[in-house]
């Protein structure tokens, strides 16, 4: 598989097991095809995250970790205690080498978190075709902290498909979170790519 069809595919729908085995392929290119492509969501998630956050010193969760771009983003802006989560096996051992992580684990897909409590989650374009569904987003809020900040985005693919708004508006419109910041702009530029960032506060 060359690096150009990874983009090319990994946005088709697939299963969990499926998707594990994408990215374990994917670990050792991911970084170089993204970086050609202008990825900018971690930094962009990042800023807007440590916007919302009191303590950057306390624990938060990088959900979904991949190889470290968004734990090196939120280093960047401030958080000095990242634990990291991934479906792949691969992409954690790359993550490693980067030394900014209290602790990686791998995580089986739609299974609930083993650890809880975090007062803010980062989920940078975790949530969406070819990634973690949309019913990640309730293991996610389970895991925080009341009071606590979630930070995730959708990009184009998932904005087209109501299923992912709608969950947002699910919470927000039964009160069990208020909407802190939402920005859209780009995601992958390199292919045309956008996404929505938002930031969400647990009641």
């Amino acid at each position: 598989m060359s690096d150009e069809s990874y983009l090319d595919k990994v946005y088709d729908a697939r299963d969990a097991e499926s998707t594990r085995r994408l990215y374990d392929d994917w670990a050792a290119s991911y970084e170089d095809e993204l970086t050609r492509n202008g990825y900018a969501t971690p930094a962009r998630c990042a800023a807007a995250l440590a916007a919302h956050v009191p303590d950057l010193s306390a624990p938060i969760l990088d959900f979904g970790c991949g190889t470290g771009l968004s734990g090196q983003a939120l280093n960047a802006v401030g958080f000095t205690a990242i634990d990291g989560v991934d479906l792949s096996p691969d992409m954690l051992e790359v993550a490693r080498e980067k030394d900014l992580y209290r602790r990686l684990d791998v995580i089986e897909a739609g299974a609930p978190l083993s650890r809880g409590g975090y007062g803010a989650i980062c989920a940078a374009g975790v949530i969406g075709a070819g990634a973690a569904p949309v019913s990640i987003f309730d293991t996610l809020m389970v895991a925080l902290s009341p009071g606590g900040r979630l930070m995730f985005s959708f990009n184009d693919h998932a904005l087209a498909e109501p299923e992912y708004e709608d969950k947002i508006d699910s919470y927000l419109g039964a009160g069990k979170a208020e909407l802190l910041f939402r920005e859209h702009g780009p995601h992958l530029p390199g292919i045309g790519l956008g996404a929505t960032v938002y930031v969400i506060a647990k009641t």
